[in-house]
């Protein structure tokens, strides 16, 4: 025993107590991450690209919190819900307005009462780098020449409200006859203003954070947008992974996702968005295409 005193006591002073105690009683081993009962486990998302950066980015950090494998397909936000549609797949509907996420509950293809409000947007005009057209203001999309880009706004929320933006601003017969392109996401759209495919889109004002160097934002004067937008998550009717969805859902309006999407600029809050908007702005809703617009 005393030769066995020695040996613990130099043990002690070389490598502490604890170790010790773990060598001597066969427990010690390489430390090892756990990730929970969520390791290895997969979700599947359909999102519309309004938020993508951002989401990317949160998406990256739930999975090296939880060892979860998320599968994020992005796009026009009706193109993305016809798609899960089809494919009778998919764990977590996420679109890029709330007119797509309540066509999403009249096809019952969400679960209502699972739905959560991520982050809010606002109606912008965006325009190539040094905005070579000069553009100041809604009434210049109309002038001659000028070469406009929309998302298409039977499938895509942006242009949804770009339609939106030029009819409650009576303007839209004016502004119409420029607009050359239709892109089939949110994605598209920034990237015609990024490339300077057009002189303008009609698009979210975040669009200037997703690529600084490229891209300017004018603002729309606040009497001229109507409607404050919000994104917001839901599971589908197809969810698999009941816990994980609502552990992601959970998880988009914690404060750690909250700070990743006001690092890309996107609204936090509706007080915030608000104050782009008019005072008696809708938060949003439902708003109708026109029939000359599908």
């Amino acid at each position: 025993m005393k030769i066995i005193s020695k040996k613990l006591m130099r043990c002690i002073y070389g490598i502490g107590l604890l170790s010790v105690l773990l060598v001597l009683s066969g427990m010690a081993r390489k430390p090892v991450q756990l990730k929970g009962k969520f390791a290895g486990k997969e979700l599947e998302l359909f999102i519309g690209s309004a938020t993508k950066p951002a989401t990317e980015e949160a998406a990256k950090l739930f999975e090296q919190i939880t060892g979860a494998k998320l599968y994020l397909h992005f796009g026009g936000s009706g193109k993305m819900l016809s798609e899960m549609k089809l494919a009778q797949r998919g764990d977590i509907y996420f679109p890029g307005s709330s007119d797509f996420m309540d066509l999403a509950k009249k096809q019952n293809l969400v679960i209502p009462e699972t739905e959560k409000i991520v982050i809010y947007l606002i109606p912008s005009i965006n325009v190539p780098k040094g905005n070579p057209k000069g553009i100041k203001c809604l009434a210049d999309l109309a002038k001659p020449g000028i070469r406009i880009g929309i998302g298409r706004p039977d499938i895509v929320c942006v242009g949804l409200y770009a339609v939106e933006v030029m009819e409650y601003n009576n303007i839209a017969d004016k502004i119409r006859p420029n607009i050359v392109t239709y892109a089939e996401s949110c994605e598209k759209v920034a990237l015609l203003a990024s490339l300077g495919s057009v002189d303008a889109v009609l698009g979210w004002s975040v669009f200037h954070y997703w690529a600084p160097e490229k891209i300017e934002t004018i603002l729309l004067e606040l009497e001229q947008v109507p409607r404050v937008g919000y994104v917001s998550a839901a599971k589908s009717v197809f969810c698999r992974e009941q816990e994980l969805a609502d552990k992601f859902i959970n998880f988009l309006t914690s404060k750690e996702a909250k700070d990743i999407y006001q690092k890309w600029h996107y609204f936090a809050t509706e007080e915030e968005a608000r104050k782009f908007a008019k005072k008696d702005a809708t938060v949003g809703g439902v708003w109708s295409l026109p029939d000359n617009w599908k």
